[in-house]
């Protein structure tokens, strides 16, 4: 493996974050309890020049955990990749699973930022992303996978390979289930696809929170009949139910190593990719049927403005004209609500204001076009 070292062209200070401890559902023993990680609303950091061939622009940092008393303020943090905090262990751990298990919701829950999109419908995520998890001194990299299914166009079969390619190497490998939904064909797919690597596994019942918690244990038996599981955890990523401990054993089983991401850095994946995301998501949220799953997102145009301000330049691509329409909206009401929301996510997430234009081409077979899988990070599967 190839440490990744990048750096954002904004670093955020990190802010105090309270973490609220409890009792979650462990290998079957199932207390009561909730708790939820929250971050403080975070504050744009100064541009500073970093030194080094080693570092590259455009990722995202993590929110800064510690404040450093300067006189009567805060001074930016400068815990950066070899400095003194050194780690003893760190490991890659794929996320994997059927579409709409929580697989992104729970990379998000366990970085303590969202690095990854989500949203209600299943198939949200479409190609891999690496979550950068702290655990003490642990780095724990998380590498979120597209839903594993029965996949029949080309789009599908590249998410899928995507997935798949996510669990290799990983020095352990997470099968998320929904413990609402239980063991359909789509999880025994994925199961049977497990049994024979020769990787750790274990397997999370998520949701637990909305799961009937009397056929928990009868789903828990039937998968671990099908496939070897090291151990087993219950948890909900929404409500951070069993986190805590989960979270703890992932880093007690990472072999030793030095980190391959500075301490700030939360994801691999840059501004430019993140943007494009960020629209596609509120494409998901606010668009019904199929259409988003017929839609890609490209950022033609990323640039920052004298002003520290960020310009980003979109389209929208769509494969008929009546597809376009219906983005567009009555007098383009729902493309004006899409990049709003959009605008005031990834200013949210950048910690800058963003300058957000938006556009919908029609492209009839975009999801043919080579340029567009490697502008979303999919290779191009025959």
């Amino acid at each position: 493996r190839t440490p990744v070292v990048a750096a954002d062209r904004y670093r955020q200070r990190r802010t105090k974050a309270s973490e609220i401890r409890f009792a979650g559902m462990v290998c079957g023993a199932w207390a009561e309890g909730a708790g939820i990680y929250c971050n403080e609303k975070r504050r744009a950091a100064a541009r500073y020049a970093i030194r080094g061939d080693s570092y590259c622009e455009g990722v995202r940092p993590r929110q800064c955990t510690s404040k450093q008393q300067t006189g009567g303020g805060n001074r930016r943090c400068t815990c950066l990749f070899g400095g003194s905090h050194m780690t003893k262990r760190c490991g890659h751990v794929a996320v994997i699973g059927a579409p709409n298990a929580g697989k992104s919701t729970l990379v998000n829950a366990l970085v303590g930022q969202k690095v990854a999109i989500v949203s209600p419908k299943a198939q949200t995520t479409r190609t891999r992303m690496l979550g950068v998890a702290l655990e003490g001194d642990t780095q724990i990299i998380l590498v979120d996978t597209p839903g594993i299914f029965a996949a029949q166009r080309r789009l599908d079969r590249a998410m899928v390979a995507a997935a798949w390619d996510g669990a290799g190497d990983a020095d352990l490998i997470t099968l998320i289930v929904d413990g609402r939904a239980g063991a359909g064909p789509k999880v025994e797919k994925v199961v049977a696809g497990l049994k024979d690597r020769p990787e750790r596994k274990w397997l999370v019942l998520n949701k637990v929170d909305i799961s009937a918690k009397e056929k928990l244990p009868l789903l828990t038996t039937k998968l671990a009949e099908m496939c070897d599981f090291e151990q087993i955890y219950y948890i909900s990523a929404a409500t951070g139910d069993g986190l805590a401990e989960f979270k703890t054993a992932i880093a007690e089983a990472m072999p030793e190593g030095e980190w391959h991401f500075p301490e700030d850095q939360v994801s691999d994946a840059t501004d430019r990719l993140m943007a494009s995301e960020i629209t596609r998501e509120q494409l998901y949220l606010q668009l019904h049927e199929e259409l988003p799953y017929a839609s890609a997102v490209e950022t033609e145009k990323y640039t920052e403005r004298q002003d520290g301000s960020v310009e980003i330049h979109q389209q929208i691509l769509v494969a008929r004209p009546t597809q376009r329409a219906i983005v567009l909206g009555k007098g383009g009401t729902r493309i004006k609500a899409i990049g709003e929301a959009a605008r005031l996510e990834l200013s949210k997430l950048m910690g800058v204001k963003v300058h957000l234009y938006l556009h919908v081409k029609v492209k009839p077979d975009w999801d043919e076009d080579r340029n567009v899988y490697r502008d979303i990070g999919l290779e191009w599967v025959e």
